[in-house]
């Protein structure tokens, strides 16, 4: 086995690992109130530091893939990259402005912000299945 495939076989199961170990610990914040915004920042910074841990670790994943020569792996670990890239924008930039509401209207800015953490655990979840299946349906299709 090659080097570059070693290590994309690393940054793969890291990749797994890290989303989820942040799925595990994003469930229990749910508990949190989020009413406070010692709450909020803290949610908000799981996220955001889970999304920079992703970009970090898909983009390492497809660079190995791309020097093992497995461009279909590394074609799915870009795309993973840039939708963390985009999760990232999207789903910081909404807690930040819902938890910038509460100060105003407290009960619907907690219940904005609930959902907002909920569909991100959503997302999550629905990523590590489409990266476990994908790895499965690719290698299987390699075959």
């Amino acid at each position: 086995m090659s080097a570059p495939l070693i290590a994309a076989l690393f940054f793969t199961v890291a990749l797994l690992v890290i989303t989820t170990y942040f799925i595990f610990g994003s469930v229990p914040l749910l508990i949190l109130k989020h009413d406070t915004p010692m709450d909020s920042r803290f949610v908000q910074g799981f996220f955001d530091t889970y999304y920079r841990i992703a970009m970090f670790a898909a983009g390492a994943t497809a660079v190995s893939y791309v020097l093992a020569g497995r461009p279909a792996f590394a074609a799915e670990a870009a795309a993973l990259a840039v939708l963390a890239i985009a999760l990232r924008r999207k789903i910081v930039s909404k807690m930040n402005a819902v938890r910038d509401q509460m100060q105003v209207d407290a009960a619907g800015a907690i219940r904005a912000f609930r959902h907002v953490h909920i569909a991100a655990i959503s997302i999550n979840l629905v990523q590590l299945v489409l990266i476990v299946w994908t790895l499965i349906a690719v290698s299987m299709a390699q075959r």
